[in-house]
């Protein structure tokens, strides 16, 4: 799999073939490439569009974290390391699909002012609820005391240091006050928000802000029995929303 030097930093990436404009894909906190599971591959073979998938600094085979992640690591992601990964591929206005944290780095990108052509937000978080906190404490046990560890180590160059890259920001007392609703209404383009119900990280409360300050057309996606992760969940609605929003058929805008 190929690497490009951004931030200081080797980031692995793999690029699907198809036509512009290009979708980006941002994965979840814990996530990486292969953690995608295929989602990528099947919403580009779908609407036949070009695509990039790369793991961030810290998750999947990219470089290791150096030292603790800061409070805004999301903002920087947003607003420095994927503008020059967009840049050193020649990407300009990109449909973006984010999955959790990657959906947060979404819409702060877009809320930034760059140019984006739309964004497919799943179980995104734009405040910190009093279930994002016990979703966190749960998993610091799973690491402890279950099997994430041992799971988690298949996909991450350092598993521990990916986990708590993770945990020691979302899980600190000062990330409670972490909260990016007023960029929200610097989005002018069309969003599509999936949310399950049984997401343990957060509720119909982080759609509720979005659609309620974004600029563009919105569209959001409820799952009846789906956690965190939608695509995975419930795949064939997933895609089928996915497409549908890139495509240009919910919303005007969505196509040129």
């Amino acid at each position: 799999m190929p690497f490009l030097n951004l931030d200081q930093t080797e980031i692995e990436y793999t690029v699907i073939d198809g036509d512009p404009p290009w979708l980006v894909f941002l994965h979840e906190g814990l996530g990486s490439i292969e953690l995608w599971r295929g989602f990528p591959d099947r919403v580009a073979e779908a609407t036949g569009r070009k695509a990039v998938v790369y793991s961030r600094s810290g998750n999947g085979w990219s470089s290791s974290l150096s030292g603790p992640r800061p409070l805004d690591f999301m903002h920087h992601e947003a607003l420095v390391t994927l503008p020059a990964l967009l840049d050193s591929l020649d990407i300009e206005r990109p449909f973006l699909v984010g999955h959790s944290d990657g959906a947060s780095i979404a819409l702060i990108l877009a809320g930034s002012g760059h140019p984006v052509r739309g964004v497919v937000a799943i179980a995104p978080h734009v405040f910190v609820e009093p279930e994002s906190i016990a979703g966190v404490a749960a998993a610091r046990h799973a690491f402890a005391q279950g099997d994430l560890a041992e799971k988690m180590a298949q996909y991450h160059h350092d598993a521990a240091a990916t986990f708590f890259g993770w945990f020691d920001v979302w899980g600190s007392v000062a990330f409670r006050r972490w909260n990016i609703e007023p960029l929200l209404y610097g989005i002018a383009c069309p969003v599509l928000m999936i949310q399950g119900s049984d997401d343990p990280y957060g509720t119909v409360a982080q759609l509720d802000a979005i659609e309620t300050a974004v600029r563009g057309p919105t569209r959001r996606l409820w799952l009846d029995g789906s956690g965190h992760s939608p695509h995975l969940d419930c795949p064939a609605e997933v895609l089928e929303a996915t497409v549908a929003a890139i495509d240009g058929e919910r919303f005007a805008g969505f196509i040129d």
